[in-house]
């Protein structure tokens, strides 16, 4: 992980930009906080970095238009006995 603030939210951005994964998924591989990863895409990189934003912004508005559709897969799997 990153030594300052600036650079972490670059790296975040650049692993959702490449991977497509959700915050929770970035959150877990960085080892911080959901509220800290959203924190850092949201607000703090528009300042640093507003191109790189532009493009996780687009990344973050996919995952939202699709969580239904996971939160109900998940629901799916747990009901049917599925791991």
């Amino acid at each position: 992980m990153s030594d300052t603030i600036e650079e972490r939210a670059c790296e975040l951005a650049v692993y959702m930009i490449e991977t497509g994964a959700t915050v929770r998924a970035a959150a877990r591989h960085f080892g911080i906080s959901k509220s800290t990863v959203h924190k850092d895409l949201s607000q703090r990189l528009p300042q640093y970095n507003h191109v790189l934003y532009e493009q996780v912004r687009k990344v973050l508005e996919i995952n939202k238009s699709e969580r239904h559709i996971r939160g109900g897969m998940a629901t799916r799997k747990k009901y049917r006995g599925e791991t």
